[in-house]
């Protein structure tokens, strides 16, 4: 994962709800799966397993995030397990066709949480956040962040 796209996610985590966190995390193991593919064509093994360790973190953080209340938990569980198998398989053997069938069920996963982001209206998980404005400069090609400064950040005692 390059820094540029390193830094987007880091811009939207401190703004998303809890169903855009989600997607953000599809997002990343998808990003990891695709570095591990681009590593495997270079023959570069050690880098390989590095992105294939850490979509596997990225699934770990989807696991732990369920909530066993509903029923569609279990399956999606089901579901990460496999992918998780797939994964391993894909770290073993440096396998491409595992890490692309993890990404197919993984991307139609994103799919519909990105669709269920749009509906929901809940506020952003972290609280007491920077808030990030972007826009346009007058250059052709360039995005300027502002950081709210004024508000108050950190641990209110």
């Amino acid at each position: 994962m390059n820094s540029e796209l390193k830094q987007q996610f880091a811009l939207r985590i401190p703004q998303a709800n809890k169903t855009e966190l989600v997607v953000i995390l599809y997002e990343m193991f998808s990003a990891y799966v695709h570095d591990s593919l681009e590593d495997l064509e270079k023959q570069d093994i050690k880098t390989f397993r590095l992105n294939v360790q850490r979509a596997r973190g990225c699934l770990k953080e989807l696991m732990g995030s369920l909530n066993f209340d509903y029923e569609i938990a279990a399956n999606l569980l089901q579901l990460y397990i496999y992918v998780s198998k797939l994964l391993v398989t894909a770290d073993l053997h440096n396998d491409s066709g595992s890490l692309k069938e993890a990404d197919e069920i993984m991307k139609k996963l994103h799919d519909s949480y990105a669709e269920i982001s749009k509906e929901d209206t809940s506020g952003p998980v972290m609280g007491n956040a920077q808030t990030v404005y972007a826009g346009l400069t007058y250059s052709k090609n360039d995005l300027t962040v502002n950081l709210d400064e004024g508000s108050s950040r950190g641990f209110f005692v």
